[in-house]
């Protein structure tokens, strides 16, 4: 048996027992309207499913009912109190505008003081960021018209979660970033699943991500997979909620084995814990 079926063959064993296996809940993902939330926007009744955008960036439109509800995403760099405009536009022409009002939200901090050559990037490693940064910006503005087979998501491995989503990480007394996915740390080579059904998008090693896997589900809704030790699928290839996409590892800039999972909307980053039943989270 090769290495791939192998890992594959864990993979029924992993559902079976519990590791992401829920109902498709309808209310997921969670309404949120803070920085690297999801807002939940009810968009009144059509026969057809309006255009929506948000800063300029299609959004989610599902059905529910006799209506339409768009999922927003908003920044993590969102200020509080600021008042965010989306656009519905219907297929007679008309439009609506609505206001999303970001909340607040308080995310963890962590500290660190290192030397300066820890921090700061080389002219040559400063150069390949920016290429790669220009590509996954491009990539993760991928917005396919299919709508996603589901809302909700699979915990895509079981850990313990090492760092949360938002957290603030300043080096030095500067913030230097914000956490945008869940890391979950796990021995390598542990199985890695697909959080739904899509499609590969993109499958490359990155000096910050290491080996790394993007999958489109739909709509603007993206799923990132990162430190990975292998990959086990190439774009364009489709998958199935549950699927084995890679194994766990340390690649790119990381202290230790983990994966870095991270779900966007319409381009932004938001908390993946908000598409997770509370059982899986």
């Amino acid at each position: 048996m090769n290495r791939r079926r192998f890992l594959q063959s864990f993979v029924p064993l992993l559902v079976a027992h519990g590791w992401g296996s829920c109902a498709w809940a309808t209310a997921l993902p969670r309404a949120s309207a803070v920085p690297g939330g999801v807002a939940r926007i009810r968009l009144g009744a059509s026969e057809q499913a309006p255009r929506v955008r948000l800063e300029g960036e299609r959004v989610l439109v599902v059905r529910e009912g006799d209506g339409w509800i768009a999922f927003a995403g908003i920044p993590l760099a969102a200020k509080v109190g600021s008042k965010l405009r989306l656009e519905a536009e219907h297929t007679d022409g008309s439009r609506r505008q609505f206001e999303i009002e970001v909340l607040s939200k308080a995310y963890a901090t962590l500290r660190l003081k290192v030397p300066p050559g820890q921090v700061d990037l080389s002219a040559e490693d400063l150069a390949r960021y920016k290429r790669e940064r220009a590509h996954l910006d491009t990539v993760l503005r991928t917005f396919s018209e299919s709508p996603p087979a589901s809302l909700a998501m699979l915990l895509p491995v079981r850990g313990r979660h090492s760092a949360a989503f938002g957290l603030q990480r300043y080096f030095n007394d500067q913030l230097r970033s914000r956490h945008n996915g869940l890391d979950i740390a796990a021995p390598e080579g542990t199985p890695v699943l697909a959080a739904s059904a899509g499609r590969v998008i993109d499958a490359g090693d990155y000096f910050f991500n290491g080996r790394n896997v993007v999958l489109d589900h739909g709509q603007g809704l993206l799923s990132l997979y990162a430190h990975l030790q292998s990959i086990e699928v190439t774009p364009p290839e489709a998958v199935d909620a549950g699927r084995l996409i890679g194994t766990v590892g340390a690649t790119g800039r990381v202290t230790g084995p983990h994966l870095h999972f991270s779900v966007y909307l319409n381009a932004v980053a938001v908390d993946p814990a908000l598409f997770l039943p509370e059982a899986a989270k």
